[in-house]
């Protein structure tokens, strides 16, 4: 385990993390050098131009002196400063290939875990455990169905149900039949079978009493037409 994560966080490669580093600051030390005699030889080849423009009239031998040097000066800028910018070029250079190196480690670190991470799992290990959660989520829906029925659910037969509520019909239509004596014509079709068919001795007396008095009053209207 401790080799894998010295491993991990580079701790065996540290020598190949030195050397760019390595390289890199002592480019630097040198490119501050350059830049340090850069600025030396233009101040140098300030002061000869000056010194020219000085004797230009009085002491032309001075002032060729001082231009000859001037120009050795400007030579040695030039190259001083063609240095620079190759200093300056390697530097970006490493610390470029430097940082696609880090890159490059980092991603191959990442494929590395990626791998111990998918070690275990095949495309047919997904498939027996998204399986088998289906298969949970359907025993978990079926007990969620068994506990919302109630324990005292009982299987209802619509043939007594019909049968019941015939019965509360006939028990309307006789408290009705006794309060007004008489049959509604909306309920006469409505009737059971046995009460349509019932013995005339067994009808209510109060209704044979209704129909004599209907015909009684009827018999009545005529003669006083």
């Amino acid at each position: 385990m401790s080799g894998w994560g010295l491993g991990w966080f580079g701790g065996g490669n540290q020598k190949s993390k030195e050397a760019p580093k390595k390289a890199i600051l002592q480019l630097r030390g040198q490119l501050e050098m350059l830049n340090k005699r850069e600025k030396h030889l233009q101040n140098q080849m300030d002061e000869q131009d000056n010194i020219a423009r000085k004797y230009v009239s009085s002491n032309k031998s001075a002032a060729k002196a001082a231009l000859r040097r001037k120009k050795q000066f400007e030579s040695s800028l030039e190259q001083t400063s063609a240095q620079i910018m190759t200093l300056e070029r390697e530097i970006y250079s490493i610390e470029t290939a430097n940082i696609n190196k880090e890159t490059l480690d980092a991603m191959k670190n990442a494929g590395t875990a990626m791998k111990q991470i998918h070690a275990g799992l095949t495309i047919e290990t997904v498939d027996d455990v998204m399986e088998g959660l289906r298969e949970q989520h359907a025993i978990g829906e079926e007990i969620s169905e068994a506990i919302t029925q109630g324990v005292g659910a009982q299987n209802i037969d619509e043939d007594d149900l019909d049968e019941e509520l015939a019965e509360l019909q006939q028990e309307q239509l006789d408290e009705q039949m006794l309060n007004t004596g008489t049959v509604p014509q909306d309920k006469v079709g409505r009737l059971p079978t046995a009460a349509q068919h019932e013995p005339v001795g067994k009808k209510p007396v109060r209704v044979e009493e209704d129909d004599e008095e209907e015909e009684l009053r009827k018999l009545q209207a005529e003669m006083a037409m």
